[in-house]
């Protein structure tokens, strides 16, 4: 390990390398061994082709982000050696597939690097050139002094559904490079070493919020999941649909995400948990199904993950650009809640949370990840299914019978009406797009009285809502010099750098919105330097707090490149402005 107790390894080649699949297994390896990883990949918006990057960051104490500094790096390629070269820390060491190319002298200044000629390797190691990202994981495992038994067995594990041949030649290939740099790089000289763990607690998983969303989904009782792939949501679609036939959730890809919010809110309709998940250009093309969950008063929960923009923008890349879409996203006027989780462990509990909020108050529920979270994997405990479900007031038949004149739209003081969902008797009403009265009949503007009584029965919902939100998590010192402020995935990098920053403290935000005054200033009260830490150009968040509470921020930390906040450069960043 190093001084901060963590070490990033790094693969990175031409798409088709297989430096992701590498990178996973070489996680789930370090995670087998009782050790905390925290992965990402880099990769271009293309089917072939193109620089492809696996970081993966590992300590014997739980890791949060992804560290830059690199202490073990492998390159498949010459322009993976130059992209990645400036990451290497005094005394890393780079593996250069000598086969392939070889390095500039002016690149090998000041650098250990050591060839590794893949292709050669898998020859005489009697396996296709393909298994040269295993030649990788084996050499780095002699490298680091990891246990080759460790990640042979993980091997076997990830290779168990193709069959005990794709096995073997796998552990062949993995072999092939521990002898290789046994006998070649000098291990012994490498000052960075993984030990595992010892200790018996309870093994961890891998997992990405993605994974956590869905899992989350499961637990909390959805039974009735519609999207249409679009990077980086995609994988919940993948996980719901595999497991489909075990949770008894009906699920189905749309011809387009139109369709998909369209059916996602005629699940809610029909009176089961229902949800829809994409990422900023597919909501672009929901937004007008938005509005009709918003003015039908239908319950669903919305999971969108963030790319930069606009248009296209960085398709494979990370920011935190749509929150201010989102918060303002539809036409009219309507109420909606945005749960913003940092983490995976977040991601699971606030979909639970997102569920009975969506129907306890009859509105549209939006989850606000990005790609960094949706698709790095995190070694976390096994989750616990705690959900307490609330269905609000969603009538029984014994109860709606009880009722001479059914008014879906009922001008309550809470502004929540009783629900009944089809085929139940006594409840046939019309869940109108138009603006409607309590029966839901449309009214025009000639009945400007019947209008103005639904818009503000909906919006009598709003001081329950504020009240039953997430609460912002103040993490560090009760006192300090300065507080950072961020929501989402700035948490993990944030909490990183707290370590190395004992008079600082990091104010979380998993409910971005609607903002309530009394609970935001009650978060800040004792604040010396309030600094927001957005990855957006803007400070949406910012924005929206100053603009619905009227309180400030003194400084803005904003990363806008398609990359995550690193911990390092929080740190250097935050100790100029104590300065």
């Amino acid at each position: 390990m190093t001084k901060t107790n963590v070490l990033t390894w790094k693969i990175g080649g031409e798409a088709g390398g297989g430096q992701q699949v590498a990178g996973l297994i070489f996680a789930k390896a370090c995670t087998r061994g009782g050790l905390f990883t925290f992965d990402s990949s880099e990769y271009p918006s293309r089917i072939r082709g193109g620089l492809v990057t696996y970081r993966l960051s590992i300590s014997s104490k739980p890791v949060t982000a992804i560290y830059k500094p690199t202490q073990l790096l492998i390159t498949l390629t010459k322009q993976a050696f130059n992209y990645c070269k400036p990451d290497i820390v005094k005394g890393g060491v780079i593996l250069y597939d000598s086969d392939k190319f070889t390095p500039d002298k002016q690149a090998l200044r000041r650098t250990t690097a050591y060839p590794l000629p893949l292709k050669t390797l898998a020859k005489e190691a009697g396996v296709p050139a393909i298994a040269s990202n295993m030649i990788a994981i084996g050499a780095s495992t002699a490298l680091l002094k990891y246990d080759l038994k460790i990640v042979e067995k993980t091997i076997s594990e990830v290779f168990l559904s193709k069959g005990h041949k794709v096995i073997e030649l796998n552990l062949k290939a993995v072999r092939m490079g521990y002898e290789y740099a046994q006998n070649n790089l000098k291990p012994e000289q490498f000052p960075f070493t993984l030990k595992k763990s010892d200790s018996k607690k309870k093994p961890k998983i891998l997992v990405t919020a993605n994974d956590t969303i869905a899992l989350g989904a499961v637990a909390a009782n959805c039974k009735y999941f519609v999207a249409y792939p679009m990077t980086p949501a995609s994988s919940i679609l993948h996980n719901l649909s595999a497991w489909a036939r075990r949770s008894g959730m009906v699920v189905f890809q749309p011809e387009d995400e139109i369709s998909a919010i369209h059916m996602t809110i005629g699940g809610g309709y029909a009176g089961v948990r229902s949800m829809t998940a994409t990422s900023g250009g597919g909501f672009a093309l929901m937004n007008e199904g938005f509005a009709l969950g918003g003015i039908t008063e239908t319950p669903f929960v919305l999971v969108e993950s963030m790319r930069p923009g606009p248009a296209t923008g960085l398709p494979t890349w990370t920011g935190q650009t749509d929150l201010a879409f989102l918060c303002r996203a539809g036409h009219g006027e309507f109420i909606r809640i945005v749960l913003t989780p940092g983490d995976a462990v977040e991601a699971f509990e606030l979909t639970g949370t997102a569920f009975n909020l969506s129907e306890k108050f009859q509105v549209p529920v939006v989850i606000l990840l990005d790609k960094h979270i949706s698709e790095g994997h995190q070694s976390i405990d096994p989750l616990v299914n705690n959900f307490e479900i609330d269905r609000g007031k969603l009538l029984t038949q014994a109860e709606l019978s009880k009722i001479k004149k059914y008014k879906r739209y009922l001008d309550l003081k809470s502004g929540v009406s009783p629900r009944a969902i089809p085929s139940q008797k006594g409840g046939i009403h019309i869940a109108n797009s138009d603006e409607h009265d309590q029966y839901g009949f449309s009214v025009e503007g000639f009945q400007a009285d019947e209008a103005i009584k639904q818009v503000d029965k909906r919006f009598r919902k709003l001081p329950a809502i504020q009240k039953a939100l997430p609460k912002p998590k103040m993490y560090g010192p009760k006192k300090a010099k300065l507080t950072l402020m961020g929501w989402g995935s700035t948490k993990g990098p944030v909490l990183e750098a707290l370590k190395e920053l004992p008079h600082v403290n990091y104010l979380h935000v998993t409910a971005a919105w609607p903002l309530s005054e009394d609970t935001m200033k009650r978060a800040v009260v004792g604040v010396k330097k309030l600094v927001a830490i957005e990855n957006n150009a803007t400070a949406q968040f910012a924005q929206l707090l100053r603009g619905q509470t009227g309180i400030q921020v003194d400084k803005k930390l904003l990363k806008y490149d398609g990359q995550q906040f690193f911990p390092e450069g929080i740190i250097s960043s935050v100790k100029r402005l104590i300065k």
